[in-house]
């Protein structure tokens, strides 16, 4: 009675504090900015069974996922084991033998499980100290955290066995128990009831123990990682969609985020849940290349910033020194922020679904708008932008030059023009589908032949298409992804009114970041339409027979994957299968290709970026392209063109290495 009755007070103490500990955890969550994340319960569900149950991201690197999966898998299976101890220090005598022939199925599964999870949580000790990789070399504090939660959890296998063992000896044992009868096999001892009691103590008050240290370590997230996969993005949102800001609500005050109350809660709850794994610095280009962002740093100073605003915050309590030490510029430095390509692949390897870009990107919103605070270059931009609707100082007048030179061309090859300028005919319902152009399709003196090389095969096609002409502006992406929301909803507002003037539904572009704007980010503003990338169109040109790739290209080709159309949009087949269409072409894959592919280092408006500091991350890409031996190295963004043609020069290949857009390899085998 007496055992029953300190286990009730250790066991109901141990709880309140937990329901404290967690309540406390909400409270900070509260400060973030309000967002709904409770519809499409169906795919929440399911995205929490693949990622958080089956760990499919974890096993995107093998040995480790597997490590980790095993413990994360045997610890669910030993809940039962913890429960049953739990309810015998309520009531001595029982256990779930009652279950009959299922209870040696359960006793048996956990008892393997409690000695494999033994082993692996022994051997993960020993890895982060000995043979570390590097994305586990953190600061001392994380790796003793990181060490002492992986010893709660060896010492909770070892006491489970020791008092199976005791069980055992003493003959009270039910159920079947294999490595426990084993073990109690190699040793010459009788059992006692005093040993099993002291094994069941150690491992119920290590499992309370373990229980109410989890929401003040990193390891929160054995907790948080389920609700943070059910809440996370999906749909239009997991393509890497920012949200607008209501400019017409007179009552905002900040536009972006310069500390945590401007995050939203789930941007928080991110916070909490980074596992600390590393693998998103481990693929960030910047980091690789010697840059000051860190990805995984990001998101573990949301949460420190949360761990010490949130209880002044909660207690209304006012600081100076809390107020004057803001999330960015003190906690995340400037420089980190404007590192980032936004190329996403932190968010494609992180096995909990946090979302790193958004954060980042609503910290460059403060920056550039509220401190007007950015790299000089910006200005630049910024001015060409509003002066001449593209980032480029051309006139919008000459849009149109390429449609002439595009004229001249067919002419001297005796073929008419489907080209029809929107302006000329009054609606797009005379043509099949707008090309939208792009400012780098306009103006950029490489590209203009990749657009003229796509208007010639939608020609081939008998495709009737329109253009805008100096109608088309900037679709936005750029000044969006820099932080000047303002100035990208001006171009966007306009570019709707124009989209809406000739009623247009369809789109053809050759620029995955004009693609992902006008498929993903324009309907926010009211605009359904029907895009496609151009290598999806020309994919299915030559599915339907429309064109027909014949003449021989006997040459090696590897292709790279732009971050905005893979990643961003999951088109990964349809490039690969045109290539496969162009009789004799050898293709070859780079060694970090489709959704493992490395940036070019041009998205998140960094094209328009010195990279002062490490290696450039187009060398990084291009020598990977090298290595491979190919003769072309074929792409489908107008940014990668440019990065991937200055890393060929840059390692003086030029003349050897070709970069070509997959139009210009189409059309030449027409």
């Amino acid at each position: 009675m007496l055992n029953t009755i300190i286990f009730a007070i250790v066991f109901i103490s141990a709880i309140v504090f937990f329901i404290y500990s967690i309540k406390k955890f909400l409270s900070y969550l509260k400060i973030g900015k309000p967002e709904n994340r409770f519809d499409n319960v169906g795919k929440r569900i399911k995205n929490t069974i693949v990622y958080a149950l089956f760990q499919k991201k974890l096993l995107r690197q093998k040995f480790a996922g597997i490590l980790h999966a095993s413990i994360y898998w045997g610890f669910l299976v030993l809940l039962i084991v913890i429960l049953e101890g739990f309810i015998e220090g309520f009531f001595p005598d029982f256990s779930f033998a009652f279950l009959g022939g299922f209870y040696s199925v359960i006793t048996c599964i956990t008892d393997i499980f409690g000695a494999v999870v033994f082993v692996i949580v022994l051997f993960s000790i020993l890895r982060r100290f000995i043979f570390t990789p590097k994305r586990l070399r953190v600061e001392l504090s994380s790796r003793l955290d990181a060490t002492l939660i992986l010893t709660l959890i060896l010492f909770v296998m070892f006491t489970m066995i020791g008092a199976n063992i005791e069980r055992i000896l003493t003959g009270h044992s039910e159920g079947y128990r294999p490595v426990s009868e084993f073990l109690a096999s190699l040793l010459q001892i009788k059992g006692s009831h005093t040993g099993y009691m002291i094994f069941w103590w150690a491992h119920n008050i290590i499992i309370l123990g373990f229980l109410n240290y989890l929401p003040y370590s990193k390891h929160f997230h054995i907790m948080s990682s389920m609700p943070n996969t059910y809440f996370s993005n999906i749909g239009i949102k997991q393509n890497g969609v920012l949200k607008p800001i209501d400019f017409e609500d007179e009552s905002l005050e900040q536009y972006g985020a310069k500390d945590i109350e401007d995050l939203t809660w789930k941007e928080l709850l991110d916070g909490y849940t980074c596992t600390e794994c590393g693998r998103c610095t481990d693929v960030c280009p910047a980091n690789i290349t010697g840059k000051a962002l860190n990805p995984k740093k990001i998101i573990t100073q949301i949460r420190k910033r949360t761990h010490d605003k949130g209880p002044l915050v909660v207690k209304k309590i006012e600081s100076d020194k809390i107020l004057e030490t803001p999330l960015t510029g003190i906690y995340i430095s400037e420089e980190e922020l404007w590192a980032c390509t936004t190329c996403a692949a932190c968010v494609e390897e992180c096995p909990v679904l946090i979302d790193h870009v958004t954060p980042i990107v609503e910290m460059r919103r403060d920056l550039a708008m509220m401190e007007s605070s950015f790299p000089p270059e910006l200005n630049t931009i910024f001015k060409n932008l509003e002066n001449n609707e593209s980032p480029w100082a051309f006139g919008a007048e000459q849009r149109n030059d390429w449609v002439d030179e595009l004229n001249d061309e067919l002419s001297k090859e005796g073929k008419t023009n489907n080209l029809k300028k929107l302006s000329n005919i009054g609606s797009a319902d005379e043509v099949d589908v707008l090309f939208w152009v792009g400012c780098a399709g306009a103006f950029d003196s490489r590209y203009i032949n990749v657009t003229k090389s796509f208007a010639k095969i939608l020609n081939e096609a008998g495709v009737k298409f329109g253009v805008l002409g100096n109608e088309e502006k900037c679709n936005g992406d750029p000044a969006r992804r820099l932080g000047n929301e303002f100035l990208a909803q001006q171009f966007i507002q306009q570019n709707v009114e124009t989209f809406k003037k000739y009623n247009i539904k369809k789109v053809v572009t050759a620029c995955p970041h004009c693609f992902h704007a006008l498929k993903n980010e324009y309907s926010q503003f009211g605009l359904e339409l029907e895009v496609n990338h151009h290598t999806d169109y020309i994919c299915n040109l030559i599915k339907d027979k429309r064109i027909v790739p014949k003449k021989e290209n006997k040459k090696k080709i590897t292709y790279h994957d732009s971050c905005y159309l893979g990643r961003y949009n999951s088109i990964y087949k349809a490039p690969r299968e045109i290539l496969s269409k162009v009789p004799g072409l050898d293709t070859v894959e780079m060694k970090r290709s489709k959704d493992k592919g490395f940036c070019c280092g041009a998205g998140g408006g960094r094209m328009f970026l010195e990279e002062a500091k490490g290696k450039k991350v187009y060398l990084e890409r291009t020598e990977e392209a090298l290595e491979t031996g190919a003769e072309t190295i074929a792409s489908a963004c107008p940014f990668c063109m440019t990065m991937l043609t200055d890393g060929v020069k840059d390692k003086e290949k030029g003349e050897e290495v070709k970069i070509k857009d997959l139009a210009e390899i189409v059309l030449e085998s027409l």
